[in-house]
């Protein structure tokens, strides 16, 4: 017996199948689907992960004659200055009330870097776009703004994010 074996064939349980008709498109919409779907599905780092890479060095502050601990960015988070992030966080009451930013933390109020064990990579300034809204301690919030980084302005935190917005509470 002569057989001849194509790409639309195949065995099954040793005998020699055709394929159903449509296969190749149905494959090959597949195939454009999953391509398509990661293609802008690139996910975006978490923002917490990328300042927990931040090492910190404690150097002697003359203007306050205290050691202060001061960041040493690491080069890809110094990419991203400028460049609009998405962060959750818990919103904590820190911010000089009247003030047009908030702070929030990787943590809830009671592990935080104020109150708990939490370090200085654990918690960003957000200064909105519009009015500061209106929290209650340890609100879940998401924001997106963009990120700026501070080395040495002791008024505020070492992760910033500017000209942010609001995305869900």
């Amino acid at each position: 017996m002569n057989m001849r074996i194509t790409s639309t064939s195949y065995l099954r349980r040793g005998r020699l199948l055709s394929a159903p008709q449509g296969y190749k498109k149905w494959i090959l919409t597949f195939s454009l689907i999953i391509g398509f779907t990661s293609l802008f599905s690139q996910v975006q780092p978490n923002a917490w992960d990328m300042f927990a890479k931040t090492k910190f060095d404690s150097k002697f502050n003359e203007k306050i004659g205290e050691y202060i601990f001061y960041p040493n960015f690491p080069a890809d988070l110094k990419a991203l200055v400028g460049k609009e992030i998405t962060i959750e966080g818990y919103y904590v009451p820190f911010a000089p009330e009247g003030d047009s930013y908030i702070i929030i933390s990787k943590f809830p109020m009671a592990q935080c870097f104020f109150c708990g064990g939490g370090g200085p990579e654990s918690i960003a300034e957000v200064n909105f776009t519009k009015e500061s809204l209106k929290f209650d301690v340890d609100d879940l919030i998401t924001v997106k703004g963009k990120l700026k980084l501070n080395i040495d302005d002791l008024d505020h935190v070492n992760f910033i994010l500017e000209q942010a917005v609001l995305i869900s509470k």
